[in-house]
């Protein structure tokens, strides 16, 4: 067991090479051992590409010593062809005997069939090591297939005395920044990582965000705004077409563009689940709430959020729009010059 979860590990520590480039496929990681050494690794890097037991078997240069040797991965072996061939085929095709896997896919295309399919074939399979820290893992993909919904990250900053933003500001659309350069550059890196990012009306009415990740390497997410009344200005970032963009309204008599797509929705019932059930039909995992205190806590009141990335800047407002209200468990990240950085998990 304790070789199973070494090997383990070193799959989950490649696949996180992954992250932000492989949806909606997960992050996975998969190391060959023959006579307890490595002879290949490999991870998935982007979707549409060989997967992490294609690269793994790819690296070995050996190809004679797969009959001996064990196939490690953190999540189970597809069984399906999708975009490539299935890895169950591949690995039985190299006559690997052994096969240890972190976890069961949740995928309904796989869910067990992999697994089915290497015990069929002869082969020895372990399943379950370190299968906690491999859902943390994919913590987006489990979400996304067992909850039919997105993982939700809520992010703002607040001030040393607990307020967003300023009650008034001048006329500029522009934010008034709480954070250092630094706090706002690991933000863009977060973006990187996520599929989409969502402000409400006022935000973007205010501040007229971009919500790219223009100081990092990377992708940038999909830019979500709830407009009930079409109330951002035309010449707003957020509709000039350069970002994929969803935009939530009331009203149905606005067409997609090329880029930029408007969805109808209810906003007198279930705000919330309507647009996690529609950002779910578009296929994304994972989402950033960036706020105001009316978005964030309106996710927060319903109970649809995973955790909260919080920074408490070092500058006091006297008064202003208050940060909102989440009950959780705490936790001190780190500090960045000065800038206090908190994750707050759900209680489960």
């Amino acid at each position: 067991m304790e070789k199973n979860e070494k090997y383990i590990r070193r799959c989950l520590e490649i696949a996180k090479n992954g992250l932000g480039t492989t949806y909606p496929n997960p992050m996975v990681g998969s190391v060959i051992v023959h006579n307890n050494r490595i002879i290949g690794e490999g991870w998935h890097k982007k979707s549409g590409e060989p997967h992490a037991e294609v690269n793994a078997v790819n690296a070995v240069k050996n190809k004679s010593l797969l009959k001996e040797a064990t196939i490690y991965v953190s999540l189970e072996p597809c069984s399906h062809f999708g975009k490539t061939p299935p890895c169950c085929d591949l690995i039985i095709a190299n006559e690997i005997p052994n096969v240890v896997i972190g976890t069961v896919d949740p995928n309904e295309k796989v869910a067990g069939n992999g697994i089915k399919k290497l015990i069929a074939a002869g082969k020895k399979v372990t399943v379950g090591i370190l299968e906690k820290e491999c859902y943390e893992l994919n913590k987006r993909f489990f979400t996304y297939h067992n909850q039919k919904r997105p993982y939700i990250i809520l992010k703002w900053a607040e001030t040393a005395d607990s307020f967003l933003a300023p009650l008034t500001k001048n006329s500029e659309r522009a934010p008034v920044w709480i954070t250092n350069s630094y706090s706002r550059q690991l933000v863009h890196k977060w973006r990187t990582e996520e599929q989409a990012i969502l402000v409400g009306t006022q935000t973007a009415v205010t501040d007229n965000p971009k919500l790219d990740a223009r100081t990092w390497f990377g992708n940038n997410p999909v830019r979500v705004l709830i407009d009930q009344n079409h109330r951002i200005p035309t010449d707003s970032h957020l509709v000039d077409n350069t970002i994929k963009t969803i935009i939530f309204s009331s009203k149905n008599n606005t067409f997609s563009t090329e880029n930029t797509f408007y969805e109808t929705i209810d906003f007198s019932q279930n705000t919330v689940q309507q647009i996690l059930s529609k950002l779910y039909d578009y296929q994304i995992q994972s989402v950033i709430i960036e706020g105001g205190l009316h978005t964030l806590q309106s996710f927060i009141d319903a109970y649809f959020w995973d955790e909260a990335r919080v920074f408490i800047g070092k500058s006091s407002f006297g008064n202003g729009i208050p940060a909102p209200k989440i009950n959780g468990i705490k936790t001190i990240l780190k500090n960045i010059e000065g800038d206090q950085l908190y994750l707050i998990k759900k209680h489960d």
